[in-house]
């Protein structure tokens, strides 16, 4: 414990989030203002590398994945997966996304029905249609390319070449595999701060629409203290999670995270208007795959507008600024993948996951809208985190159905901070597979400390600024990280044609 403990990057790490939740704490206001106005320089400026990087990953992806590199095993030839089909995919799903789909499942539909992108006229059929489109698009595959592409490198790097599981350690095929210790250091400083706040960014919307859910359903007070209560609640239940390994608390909890979610997406697709639902589902496959190059390559410089700033270049940003938690984790329970494997595997199934969510939520709520006049998104625009529980008021077994959301909502939440202190942890201790329980409790203690601060000081819109400002600099990061891959790759497949 000492050894890792006294690891540099621990230390420089955790003082640079200990003084940004000092700084928030003391002067919020300029918190927010400063986060803020860094953002809006680099989506303004950088919106169309952004767009550029992602695309590229995912052909970068797909192409590794149909080439002969795809039977390339993360891990030796003959080992094998180390969880089973659908135990990964739950893990999956447990390093965050799931919080962040619960949340928008329903909101952002009804959130692009309310304030229609390209001019559309709002709350009409067409404005409905396009308000599906864009969910998908936002939560599909450019999404997964992002965590695929750091997931894939770092698994590689540490089950194939037997390496540590650290982000520098992927950049060896072009720096040497020894030497250059500062610039190792920065990468995985840069790497650990985009973690927490990604990870913060998470909890902190899930905490709020906890006590949205709770205040609905029990009418128990939505303020800050509340808020406060929930996180020191979530803080003792995912430190203890993190004490049982990543085969026992979050493995379990994985399982009753995807169960959760496809239990109440089984009874809300039955309740709910079950042949509108599919048929929306239907139609926005076919516009996705239509417009899947034009949606990727979206901008507005002739006629100016900020919608696909705030919407699809922070979500790319918000991706890649959380990609090395996200990937670090993805690596960590994907040994004995074939490459192949992995990135069908990462690419396909859980943004169809995602589509199908909300295609079930959003579209249920999109019907009660336009054919019922229940006003769903007005209510969303003044009150984001009563979206989920807004549209239960229209279901039968209400109640029931609301529990159920804010049961899935803590389990989200239990193991997305469980895997994360782990993820931290292994970085800060030279990619120890068992760091130790000190340094995790510490991550684990800055991350809720860290949401609190930023609900407090500026909600929603500061958490999600917040957690975007190390999303410039990984980018560049992660276009060197896939030539490196590609390198190394390259060179293995010269050594063993066949």
């Amino acid at each position: 414990m000492k050894r890792q403990s006294q690891n540099p990057v621990f230390w420089i790490s955790a003082i640079i989030i200990t003084l940004f939740v000092v700084w928030g704490a003391i002067f919020p206001q300029a918190l927010e203002t400063q986060a803020s106005l860094i953002f809006g320089f680099t989506t303004r400026n950088f919106s169309w590398f952004y767009l550029l990087s992602v695309m590229f990953f995912i052909i970068f992806l797909l192409f590794l994945a149909f080439s002969k590199y795809g039977k390339i095993r993360l891990g030796k030839d003959d080992s094998k997966p180390d969880y089973p089909f659908f135990t990964w995919i739950g893990m999956l799903f447990s390093a965050g996304f799931g919080v962040g789909l619960v949340f928008w499942g329903i909101a952002e539909p009804l959130s692009h029905f309310f304030h229609p992108p390209l001019g559309e006229t709002r709350l009409t059929p067409e404005a409905a249609r396009l308000a599906m489109h864009y969910s998908f698009f936002h939560w599909g595959v450019h999404q997964w390319s992002v965590f695929a592409l750091v997931g894939l490198a770092i698994a590689y790097f540490q089950f194939r070449k037997e390496e540590n599981g650290l982000v520098s350690t992927t950049f060896n095929p072009l720096i040497g595999n020894k030497d250059k210790t500062a610039l190792r250091q920065t990468i995985e400083i840069l790497a650990v701060i985009a973690t927490v706040m990604g990870v913060a960014t998470s909890l902190g919307m899930g905490i709020l629409q906890i006590n949205g859910g709770m205040n609905y359903v029990f009418n128990i007070p939505n303020n800050a203290t509340i808020q406060i209560i929930i996180t020191v609640i979530l803080l003792g239940l995912y430190l203890a999670s993190s004490t049982t390994g990543l085969n026992k608390g979050i493995k379990y909890l994985s399982n009753l995270n995807l169960g959760l979610a496809l239990l109440l997406m089984v009874v809300v697709l039955i309740l709910g208007p079950t042949a509108f639902i599919l048929k929306t589902l239907t139609l926005g496959i076919g516009d996705y795959i239509q417009d899947f190059i034009v949606y990727s390559l979206r901008l507005t410089p002739y006629k100016g507008g900020t919608w696909v700033r705030d919407w699809t270049v922070f979500y790319w940003a918000w991706a890649i600024a959380w990609s090395p938690f996200v990937g670090s984790f993805v690596a960590r329970v994907s040994k004995g993948r074939t490459i192949r494997e992995f990135v069908i595997g990462v690419l396909i199934v859980p943004p169809l996951i995602a589509i199908i969510w909300i295609s079930i939520f959003g579209g249920s709520a999109l019907h009660l809208d336009l054919f019922n006049g229940t006003n769903i998104a007005e209510a969303v625009d003044k009150d984001i985190t009563s979206a989920l529980f807004k549209t239960f008021d229209y279901f039968p077994l209400t109640g029931l159905l609301s529990v159920l959301a804010i049961l899935l909502i803590f389990t989200f939440l239990i193991t997305s901070a469980d895997s994360a202190t782990f993820v931290l942890a292994m970085l800060t201790t030279n990619g120890s597979l068992n760091p130790g329980m000190f340094v995790k409790i510490i991550w684990g203690i800055l991350m809720a400390a860290i949401s609190i601060v930023l609900i407090i000081s500026s909600g929603l819109q500061g958490l999600q600024t917040a957690s975007l400002l190390s999303a410039l600099p990984f980018t560049a990061i992660l276009i060197v990280m896939s030539i490196s891959l590609f390198k190394a790759l390259s060179k293995e497949k010269n050594k063993n044609p066949g």
